[in-house]
């Protein structure tokens, strides 16, 4: 486990830790006093909070996040204008320049998309 995510996870448990300072000092100092097993079970259940909650954390600490036009590689178009050698696709509602590097497609079909160059993407047309 990396570093930053341990310390991800700690901060997780600045809610026990509040509580527990609340309930065992801040209000005993006020006159109310809280049985020890109220405090146990308060905790116990933001503890197992914290457990359900820690592995889909870890899952959205470890996701690469995809920018810029590397982000484009490997996802699918679909062609709007023949491509025979050049044409056009719509990528997530946007229209790219295209040109396919293994044959022709036909409007409708989908393509892969394989490198990106400036504004014109690069893709696989289907066989």
């Amino acid at each position: 486990m990396k570093k930053g995510n341990i310390l991800k996870l700690l901060a997780l448990m600045v809610d026990e830790l509040i509580v527990a300072v609340l309930l065992l000092i801040v209000l005993p100092a006020m006159g109310i006093n809280v049985p020890i097993r109220g405090v146990l079970v308060i905790l116990g259940v933001l503890l197992i909070k914290d457990i359900a909650i820690a592995p889909f954390l870890l899952k959205t600490f470890d996701r690469k996040v995809e920018v810029g036009v590397e982000a484009l590689i490997g996802r699918t178009a679909v062609v709007v204008e023949d491509l025979t050698s050049e044409g056009l696709v719509k990528l997530e509602g946007e229209l790219w320049k295209a040109e396919c590097i293994n044959g022709t497609a036909r409007r409708g079909e989908e393509v892969k998309i394989v490198a990106v160059e400036g504004t014109k993407v690069l893709v696989e047309c289907p066989e």
